[in-house]
């Protein structure tokens, strides 16, 4: 079951939330049938824009942070959602190890990892952080604000398993999103189960491909319930691999901007929208967030190879680059712009919060130094959607909307994961 959250109402509603609502039976039946065809990663998150007009996904994370972030209204939840993954993936395992990020980790990060620990072994599993970084030679406490402790200790490789001393996992959980390549010691793991899949890594994985897999599923989709795919489907494009600060990789970059701005106007102006379109540009590997510029006219991009145009460009990175519909959005908390990001374990919503930036404008990017994070609670007396009330008279029902949209995201998510799998591909 989707939690159903609740949190002040914000932003004009479209009828897009009303379709949703008259069509949860059939939209529940669609993904269960999915899920029968389809296995969903084990965890993901998800970054949704409410623009008022239009609401999509605009990043997918599959090694999601943050957990701690989450109500602790919702932790049964996503203990239960553990269980049910655990039960089809290995009923019998007793340990799990999590594979953290390299380097010295932050206080964020610990507590995230702590409630990882903590949902995982309330489900049911010894639970210790295995650490691949090879600056880590032996065990390594951290202090947690709250005072408890935290151990990372070095992961040790056997010919086919991967554990600690004195400690062998059924399961090895990644959170660790290895961008920096994929090392020999996660190779060839033939008794272990490795989640997510070593392809969902940065080394293999592309933003772009994971849109295109949301595309398909939004035509679907949108075709289910009677709506346009766009309402739910940020336009998008790619130069492959470039180098956008060089004359050609330039040329690439306004030419798909250009593009997409075009059918972005044709959007605006099919629904009566006054707002200006704009785009997003940035790298199609994960970046934490970094190396992000926004361009409402391709004008901007004339002088890219002058000084000014790369002060511009700033830390968007050479490589291949993403060229995303910008979708603004309409929810305030306080005044401050917010967005919505939806947790997943297994093919259940366990969760979300909201990301709120003072400092940001309603067409930035909010994942920067300087978001805070507020839990979307649970609602005691009315978790589930209400068919009757009209659209954006009930909270449950807008967070329904959400967690659909979140796990169309999901079902995307393992298509691509999918069509990246070396074992499918050489039986292909």
């Amino acid at each position: 079951m989707v939690p159903h959250l609740i949190t002040a109402l914000t932003g004009p509603i479209n009828e897009l939330e009303q379709r949703i609502l008259d069509a949860t039976p059939v939209i529940e039946r669609w993904f269960r049938l999915e899920w029968m065809e389809h296995t969903p990663p084990l965890y993901c998150s998800v970054d949704i824009r409410n623009a008022g007009f239009k609401l999509s996904p605009v990043d997918t994370n599959l090694y999601p942070d943050g957990w701690h972030n989450l109500s602790a209204d919702t932790l049964p939840l996503a203990v239960q959602a553990a269980q049910a993954a655990i039960e089809k993936i290995c009923p019998e395992a007793r340990n799990l190890m999590i594979v953290p990020e390299n380097g010295k980790p932050s206080s964020f990060y610990l507590a995230s990892l702590a409630r990882q620990q903590e949902i995982f072994r309330m489900a049911g599993l010894n639970v210790r952080f295995g650490s691949i970084d090879p600056a880590v030679k032996r065990a390594v406490n951290y202090t947690l604000p709250d005072g408890e402790k935290l151990t990372y200790e070095p992961a040790q490789r056997s010919e086919y398993r991967l554990g600690l001393k004195h400690f062998d996992p059924c399961t090895i959980l990644l959170n660790n999103d290895l961008s920096t390549g994929v090392p020999g010691i996660l190779e060839d793991l033939h008794e272990q189960y490795v989640l997510p899949p070593l392809q969902a890594g940065w080394t293999v994985r592309r933003k772009s491909r994971h849109f295109q897999s949301y595309e398909e599923v939004a035509k679907r989709f949108g075709k289910l319930i009677g709506v346009d795919p766009w309402l739910i489907n940020p336009l998008f494009s790619t130069c492959g691999e470039i180098d956008i600060h060089e004359p050609s990789g330039g040329e690439c970059l306004r030419t798909n901007v250009d593009a997409v701005l075009t059918k972005i106007r044709r959007k605006y102006k099919e629904y009566g929208i006054n707002e200006k379109p704009f785009v997003v540009v940035k790298a199609d590997r994960g970046t934490h967030g970094m190396g992000i510029m926004t361009v409402r006219d391709v004008k901007e991009l004339a002088d890219l190879g002058t000084a000014a145009g790369r002060a511009r460009l700033g830390d968007v990175p050479r490589g291949e680059v993403l060229i995303q519909e910008g979708v603004m959005t309409n929810e305030r908390i306080h005044d401050a712009v917010a967005e919505p990001v939806v947790y997943m374990i297994d093919r259940y919503v366990v969760g979300g919060f909201y990301r709120v930036h003072a400092d940001r404008g309603d067409d930035e990017s909010l994942n920067a130094p300087g978001a805070r994070f507020v839990p979307l609670a649970f609602s005691h007396s009315a978790q589930l959607p209400k068919p009757g009330p009209k659209a954006g008279a009930s909270a449950p029902n807008r967070f329904y909307m959400y967690g659909v949209i979140g796990r169309l995201a999901l079902v995307a998510a393992s298509y691509e994961l999918e069509a990246t799998d070396p074992e499918l591909e050489a039986m292909a």
